[in-house]
């Protein structure tokens, strides 16, 4: 049994190493680059479920403040998890935007219901999802490098990045590492 235990351990540890690898040090906003800031790994009850990586102008390490620039800002997930459905990753998703906004989603409920319709297609490990805002445009969010929608407003960027950099992130730890600490 602990024979098995470790297997998986060490399973678990090499495709977090490996999604590690995947993130690039730039994604494209608009006509410009955003650079990788930090990156890590969600996990919830001990289970690795994505790698995240922000992606901004110019590295820093105060992230909260990200929230209230107009800067462009870029936020890029790789599942690597098999247990990421698109149920749980909506449910995960409204939970998100609940902690980000002090529970206070009525006034871009619209918004948080499209983003969620880009999770009604199957999920799998490796797919990618960049959310990526842009002064004037919206947050573009796309999958596997296709644009599945853009919703406009800073309203919704707020809360949508608050979710993992914002006063009341889904997971401090992971807050910190992509914070670049």
């Amino acid at each position: 049994m602990m024979k098995r235990l470790m297997v998986m351990l060490m399973v678990s540890l090499f495709a977090v190493s490996a999604a590690y690898a995947d993130l690039p040090g730039t994604i494209k906003a608009g006509d410009s680059d955003l650079v990788l800031n930090g990156s890590g790994v969600r996990t919830k009850m001990f289970l690795d479920l994505y790698v995240a990586g922000l992606y901004v102008p110019q590295k820093t390490n105060d992230v909260v403040s990200l929230l209230q620039s107009e800067d462009k800002l870029g936020i890029k997930l790789q599942i690597i998890s098999k247990l990421i459905t698109s149920e749980k990753m909506s449910e995960a998703t409204r939970e998100g935007f609940e902690k980000s906004t002090n529970g206070n989603t009525a006034p871009i409920q619209a918004k948080i219901d499209e983003m969620i319709n880009v999770f009604s297609s199957e999920i799998k490990i490796d797919d990618i999802y960049d959310m990526v805002y842009e002064p004037g445009v919206g947050t573009n969010i796309f999958k596997n490098g296709t644009l599945a929608k853009t919703i406009p407003g800073e309203d919704f960027k707020k809360a949508l990045f608050g979710i993992w950099i914002g006063d009341n992130p889904v997971q401090e730890k992971l807050k910190s590492s992509l914070a670049g600490s």
